[in-house]
């Protein structure tokens, strides 16, 4: 069984954790291309005897950015979906934490996540603000 603190030891190993409390971490990852994305990973409660990981990463400020045509992008992918919280419009996913191997159920996720959020910025925003 993987546990929180193993999801944490591994992002601290391989990321540049910006931020971090006992159930979430913010992190910067390198895109290439000299764009970086921000993202961060919450230890949800268990949800009927099952603990949750959520991947978020911002596209950009909600009040800046077309909500609808985000929406229309977002349901284009296979992985994630769309949110916004405090303001910020995020691509969102979820992930079971019992038996989760980390490099392939985490990384790949992770990856294709913020990849998929870099891209909606650069297309919304035309910035790399997070």
């Amino acid at each position: 069984m993987t546990s929180w603190i193993e999801v944490v030891n591994y992002v601290r190993l391989r990321h540049e954790v910006l931020e971090e409390t006992d159930d979430w971490l913010r992190f910067r990852l390198d895109i290439g291309a000299e764009r970086t994305q921000q993202v961060a990973v919450h230890h949800l409660p268990d949800l009927e005897g099952a603990a949750w990981l959520e991947i978020s990463s911002p596209v950009g400020r909600a009040d800046e950015i077309d909500l609808r045509r985000l929406l229309e992008l977002a349901g284009e992918p296979t992985i994630g979906g769309a949110a916004v919280v405090d303001g910020l419009a995020l691509l969102k996913h979820t992930v079971p934490l019992e038996d989760l191997s980390v490099r392939e159920e985490f990384e790949r996720p992770l990856t294709l996540l913020v990849g998929r959020a870099d891209a909606l910025e650069h297309e919304l925003t035309k910035n790399d603000q997070f």
